[in-house]
């Protein structure tokens, strides 16, 4: 059986790459294609991680 602890962090992982690629491919107008690429891989190996990271380079500068 999968431990309830697990799911929960699975679901907020995926939500918060999918919210990295939401945003990038909607609001970063500006950002060149490759550092668009960068940061999808990013989300999509570290998660959460990457998300972070997203949002303090990125939505917070701007």
């Amino acid at each position: 059986m999968v431990s309830s602890w697990w799911l929960i962090s699975l679901i907020i992982g995926l939500l918060a790459t999918v919210w990295v690629i939401y945003d990038v491919a909607k609001n970063q107008k500006d950002m060149r294609t490759s550092k668009k690429v960068l940061w999808i891989l990013v989300a999509f190996l570290f998660g959460v991680i990457g998300a972070i990271a997203y949002y303090l380079i990125v939505k917070r500068k701007g």
